[in-house]
């Protein structure tokens, strides 16, 4: 008995959740980031940006294959339509075809707005990975749309190429849903809350149809993206993900 508790004391608490059955916070956050991602996925959404004064809406496909590859795309309202971004790897783009002109966005435009939404760029096209650019802690339990829920603590590798000093991620113990995600600048300060709801069955999955992004600074403001449409693990190709295809694509 006494080389057991020594045993259990030398692996420490992490290693004693493995080693009965309880996954690790990396564990946790590959399948919930996995769920919500598949190998590859196909979207119809809206956005709607919404302030105390006024609200607009915006109508948006998407296509994304791994971490690696995605492509955003409006389809409405008019002024907006053929507007895209698109992600290869660690470059991104923009194309604007009221001006025909594509544009290569550097690492410093990260944080800034994405169509005037409370999202920034790294949000839309996943630039960072909280899968591997973090380190991750479990620290606590709690209960969300009640729901047991993991509380895990995601602090950026050195060197990596993040924008956030810290992200607090909580994530149900049952079916891995995200719920909710709490973004922190490097000095500790709450930046962002996304609140994920109306979990349904879409594209054969149970997941979160709504994401709500909300700013510290301005709690009366918020930008909404609600999934019409999603349909997950589908043939692509790297080829697709390409200036031409974002360009051309409707």
């Amino acid at each position: 008995m006494i080389k057991i508790l020594n045993f259990l004391l030398v692996i420490g608490l992490s290693g004693a959740n493995t080693l009965f059955g309880q996954p690790t916070a990396l564990e946790i956050i590959k399948k919930a980031d996995e769920k919500m991602r598949g190998t590859s996925n196909r979207s119809v959404m809206t956005m709607k940006i919404v302030r105390p004064e006024w609200s607009r809406e915006i109508q948006m496909k998407g296509w994304a294959m791994g971490q690696e590859y995605s492509l955003i795309l409006i389809s409405a309202p008019a002024r907006d339509k053929g507007t895209a971004t698109l992600k290869r790897d660690k470059e991104i783009w923009s194309w604007q075809p009221s001006i025909d002109r594509v544009v290569k966005l550097p690492p410093s435009m990260m944080m800034q707005s994405w169509m005037g939404s409370d999202f920034t760029n790294d949000d839309l096209v996943r630039e960072s990975s909280i899968v591997n650019d973090y380190t991750h802690e479990l620290v606590g339990d709690t209960i969300l749309a009640d729901r047991s829920t993991h509380k895990i603590l995601l602090i950026p590798k050195e060197n990596a190429p993040v924008v956030w000093g810290k992200i607090h991620a909580y994530i149900t113990k049952e079916e891995y849903i995200q719920l909710l995600i709490k973004y922190f600048d490097e000095d500790g300060y709450l930046i962002n809350t996304m609140v994920m709801s109306d979990i349904k069955d879409i594209g054969g999955r149970t997941i979160p149809t709504i994401l709500e992004m909300i700013p510290a600074e301005n709690p009366d403001h918020k930008t909404v993206i609600t999934y019409q449409d999603i349909a997950f693990d589908i043939p692509m190709k790297e080829s697709f993900f390409s200036i031409q295809s974002m360009k051309r694509i409707r």
